[in-house]
């Protein structure tokens, strides 16, 4: 993590590499010891740009999820969503993903049958929302929105779209269990942006290339905070970048994540646990291989 410069109390995240699987890495943003989330977003990855060959083997097994909304968002390439509700969603570039597990759902994230021979780029972004506690154990869900009903704002040549929640005089069609933000900033060379404070608790970050942050450089892969109640200037340097926005409403109360579940109870997390171990939380249709608990398990 670099350091805030003087007089500046926002916290810049570079994230750790994480391996998947097979050699699959992704960038991690949070968790992280010094944020634990942004608004009710708890887990961001970047993965990609990363070429994907006939011979990979990039699929994520099976694998169960509680009290959370996992949100896909690709900027490149195609990933086929399946899960135990029965969806079957090939989740392409532009579209917003939100599978709600509630209190608990099964899902794979693998390579399209139509690509099974292809050559191509992934490339995206995979947050984690936590749900209310009140929600925790509501009934799992997903909804797919194309990427056409996603709306898109323009001032001179900056693009904004708002992926989740409400920006510029838009509404996005994507409906949350909280207040949340995300959106999707594209700036030409040059270009600019007054970003205006749009949540109590906001972090952007460059996805391709470095930003301006007010009179700051902020290096690409970066995540920062911004400070509250405050309108920001993003602006792209000589070249173009494209950043993501995410925020909200703080969390209702402190949150347990380990593995694939978040709840607020940590016992909940360890009933999930012998759950998956028992292979009592449901199976994703036709799909008989999975992904087991972590070796090192959850301590209470």
């Amino acid at each position: 993590m670099a350091p805030p410069s003087p007089a500046d109390n926002r916290l810049r995240l570079t994230g750790h590499e994480k391996d998947l699987g097979s050699g699959f890495t992704v960038r991690r943003l949070l968790p992280a010891l010094q944020l634990r989330s942004v608004g009710p977003f708890v887990f961001f990855d970047h993965f990609g740009p990363v070429t994907v060959e006939p011979a990979d083997q990039y699929d994520v097994r099976p694998h169960p999820h509680i009290g959370l909304a996992t949100v896909t968002y690709l900027f490149e390439g195609a990933i086929e969503h399946r899960d135990s509700l029965g969806s079957d969603q090939v989740i392409e570039p532009g579209a917003i993903n939100w599978m709600s597990a509630g209190r608990g759902i099964v899902h794979s994230e693998r390579r399209p049958q139509a690509l099974a021979a292809a050559r191509y780029v992934n490339h995206g972004i995979q947050l984690w929302a936590a749900l209310p506690a009140a929600q925790e154990e509501s009934e799992p869900s997903f909804v797919h929105t194309p990427a056409a009903d996603i709306p898109q704002w323009q001032d001179g040549d900056a693009v904004v779209r708002v992926l989740v929640g409400e920006a510029f005089g838009l509404r996005s069609p994507v409906a949350t269990l909280a207040p949340a933000l995300y959106l999707d900033v594209r700036l030409p060379a040059g270009a600019g942006l007054e970003l205006p404070s749009l949540a109590p608790q906001m972090a952007v970050y460059p996805v391709d290339g470095d930003l301006l942050l007010g009179d700051e450089r902020l290096a690409r892969q970066t995540l920062a905070t911004l400070e509250p109640g405050q309108a920001t200037r993003l602006a792209a340097t000589d070249a173009p970048v494209r950043c993501i926005v995410i925020g909200g409403e703080p969390l209702d109360g402190p949150r347990h994540l380990w593995w694939n579940f978040v709840s607020s109870r940590k016992e909940r997390i360890v009933q999930a646990a012998h759950d998956w171990e028992r292979q009592a939380m449901g199976h994703v249709p036709d799909e008989t291989d999975w992904i087991p608990l972590p070796e090192r398990r959850f301590k209470p």
